[in-house]
């Protein structure tokens, strides 16, 4: 027998499509994703607080483990925590590009032309910090959550979506260890830093990597 649910239920009310208009909406967002790129070079140009704000929402309608919604987005917008910010990242950088990077892993960055100076946590109006909420504590109540990393992978992807779908532009930095931003930002013991994404529009002189992705039949299997 199944068990009875707490919670009710309702219709799904998603758009009814024809084959074609299905087709053609699978085409489309794939042209324009296809254009989404991560960039390195913001603008000072600032974005509202409303855009972030959606932005945010966004990701929180992401699936989720048990539908724990295990995610925190702390926007970052004053600029003497984004250069405190900065200044912890770059410090393990140079740890990490120094001692903690393997040869192959430094040969993979080389094209990229990255090294351990990160401007860009500076230069961006919006520093979004994604935090891993692994339990709940309600009342004294320790209450874990499923499925975390999954949950947090889907929402950070659904976001990255919503940045380039409203003409930002958005970066996906993971200095490692992350600790420093927990402390930053006086996060509670349940959150683990997940990813530090700049978020704003693209510097005028902005450029990119010309680089291809994979084709279909290098990414995909039929069965």
């Amino acid at each position: 027998m199944p068990v009875p649910s707490p919670y009710p239920f309702r219709a799904y009310q998603g758009p009814s499509l024809s084959d074609e208009e299905t087709l053609s909406r699978s085409a489309a967002y794939y042209e324009h994703l296809q254009q989404r790129r991560s960039v390195r070079k913001f603008s000072n140009r600032p974005v509202p607080r409303a855009v972030i704000e959606n932005l945010i929402r966004t990701a929180g309608t992401a699936p989720s483990g048990v539908n724990k919604q295990p995610w925190m987005f702390c926007a970052v917008q004053q600029p003497q925590l984004k250069r405190q910010i900065r200044q912890a990242a770059e410090q393990e950088e140079v740890e990490n590009y120094a001692h903690r990077m393997s040869n192959e892993w430094l040969e993979d960055l080389a094209p990229l032309g990255t090294c351990w100076e990160k401007p860009f946590l500076e230069e961006a109006p919006w520093l979004i910090v994604v935090f891993r909420r692994i339990y709940e504590d309600s009342h004294g109540q320790t209450r874990h959550n499923y499925y975390v990393n999954e949950s947090l992978g889907l929402a950070t992807g659904l976001l990255l979506a919503a940045v380039h779908h409203c003409g930002l532009v958005a970066l996906t930095h993971k200095p490692n260890p992350m600790n420093f931003l927990s402390r930053l930002l006086q996060r509670p013991t349940n959150e683990r830093p997940f990813l530090l994404i700049p978020v704003g529009y693209p510097a005028e002189d902005a450029q990119v990597p010309d680089q291809r992705r994979k084709p279909l039949d290098a990414i995909s299997a039929w069965y």
